[in-house]
This record gives structure tokens, sequence and C-alpha cells, in this order.
């Protein structure tokens, strides 16, 4: 192996980033190179300082850091509310469209639980035909209830 091969190497058998056997032949060579012996000497020291260095942390960092990290803070009882007015306003419109779509065509209502019959007559257990099965005219109004 030529002396500049090795010396690009040097670093990454310094991290063990290299498979035994170069490993193996960089060893070999180092026996043998005065000079890729001292660069290995020097890279070594260099490491171990490096190692033994102490960075200092700045103060208020981890604060700063967190204030950036941090969502704003939102205001949970507006995010309540919307989310009540919102199950409100469904209910309120799927109890409309349920009573519109299931109102009576004749003045008794027995027509139109008829027809929903006939549109529901195999309808799977849980299904919206057991609803209309269920519904039973009023005698006073003809409305379903």
């Amino acid at each position: 192996m030529k002396c500049q091969e090795v010396r690009q190497q040097l670093s990454a058998w310094l991290d063990a980033e290299l498979e035994e056997a170069e490993g193996a032949v960089l060893a070999a060579h180092l026996d043998e190179c005065e000079a890729c012996r001292r660069e290995w000497q020097d890279l070594t020291a260099l490491d171990e300082a490096l190692g033994r260095l102490e960075a200092p942390v700045p103060s208020g960092l981890a604060e700063k850091v967190l204030a950036r990290v941090r969502p704003p803070r939102r205001r949970q009882w507006v995010q309540s509310v919307a989310l009540a007015a919102c199950l409100v306003l469904g209910i309120t419109l799927g109890g409309t469209m349920a009573r519109s779509f299931y109102a009576p065509a004749g003045i008794n209502g027995t027509e139109a639980e008829v027809a929903g019959l006939e549109i529901f007559q195999d309808f799977p257990q849980g299904s919206m035909g057991i609803i209309v099965a269920s519904y039973q005219p009023d005698d006073s109004n003809g409305i379903l209830q």
C-alpha cells in the first residue's frame, strides 16, 4: 500500500469503520513506515485531546430551545365549544334530514311505512331497515314517531 492511501484511511481506522483485513494491512504498513506511524500518532493524540475537551453550555440554552419548540398555547375552551357546536349542528341536521326522508306520503302515514319497508326488505342486522320497521305512525297527526 502506498503512503497516500494509508493516510487517507487512518481516520476511518481510528473510527473503527474499516474491516479487520484492511486494518491489518494498515497496521503492517505502520510497522514499516516511520512517516505514516508519526501521522497515526498525531491523529490518535488529536482524537484523545478532543475527547477530553469540555465544551461549556451557553446559559439559557435549554429555555431558548424549549421556547422555539413548544407550540403556542391554545385556549382549550374554544376548541370544546366549537366541538360541541358541531355536534349539536350535526344532530339537528341529521334529525331534520331523517324526518323529511321518512315523512308519510298519505294522511295516516301507512303508505310511507310500507314504502320504507319495501326498500329495506332484506336489511341486515343493525341497519336503517330496523329503524324504519320499528317506527309506528302517530294516530293524531300522521307523523312517524
